[in-house]
């Protein structure tokens, strides 16, 4: 999926006048943010698509693992293939 905010996924807000409205596209504007608001008064305002746009998740690092020959996690001094994962396959 495309990032939030560029042409091909703009943010899509929902404001109640035409001065939230401004307010909105001059801050996106200003964050080269891609946008369409809609005005409409008798909604309520939705700008979640903003928020996320203007704080994206930050991406998720894989946890580093030990090698079969490297020194074990645990401190012990001992290969990890003799110390904790003789351990984990162990019934």
């Amino acid at each position: 999926m495309a990032r939030l905010g560029t042409e091909k996924h703009p943010t899509v807000v929902r404001v109640q006048n035409v001065e939230r409205a401004q307010e909105i596209a001059a801050l996106c504007m200003a964050h080269g943010i891609h946008y369409v608001i809609g005005l409409e008064p008798n909604e309520p305002e939705d700008v979640t698509d903003l928020g996320s746009a203007l704080s994206p998740a930050e991406p998720s690092k894989a946890r580093l693992r030990a090698g079969r020959n490297d020194p074990c996690p645990c401190g012990s001094g001992q290969k990890f293939k003799k110390c904790c994962a003789g351990e984990a396959t162990s019934p």
